[in-house]
């Protein structure tokens, strides 16, 4: 947009003068950090979160909704499925049913060398109730568990 040339210094002015305006306006309500007052500490200063421009309509925005009912726990039911009956190399160790053989052995400090992570090499197989598994694979049964690692 082109504007004649006896409105374009007009504009500028006003451009600058409203820029400067705002400046003053946010600064002198704001930033007592640069005022020539010594600070007070002993006076206090109530903080609220209220938005004063808005009038009341943040009012309930924040609020509980009554309709909704008591809040529920977030998180699991009943707890995590936990097997205490786990032993890893004679080792008592705390885990979840599901959980990963090599989380577990990772716990119990048991060195299990991996290659590939994907079931196709055996480098980590381990025994599991007398059976050999996979550790990468593997995850934890509910009842006894009882893993030895090759020595």
């Amino acid at each position: 947009m082109v504007l004649p040339r006896n409105v374009q210094p007009v504009m500028k002015y006003f451009l600058i003068a409203s820029f400067l305006f705002c400046i003053v306006t946010l600064t002198s309500n704001s930033c007592e950090a640069f005022s020539s007052r010594t600070a007070s500490f002993s006076r206090k200063q109530a903080f609220s979160t209220e938005l004063p421009m808005f009038g009341d309509a943040f009012k309930g925005a924040f609020s509980n909704d009554d309709s909704l009912g008591k809040a529920k726990n977030a998180g699991l039911k009943n707890g995590p499925n936990g097997n205490d009956a786990v032993t890893f190399n004679g080792k008592k160790v705390k885990a979840v049913v599901g959980q990963k053989v090599s989380v577990v052995a990772a716990q119990a400090r048991a060195k299990i060398s991996y290659s590939c992570k994907k079931g196709d090499c055996g480098t980590c197989e381990i025994t599991m109730n007398g059976r050999i598994t996979k550790a990468c694979q593997a995850k934890i049964p509910s009842g006894k568990c009882a893993m030895e690692t090759f020595r």
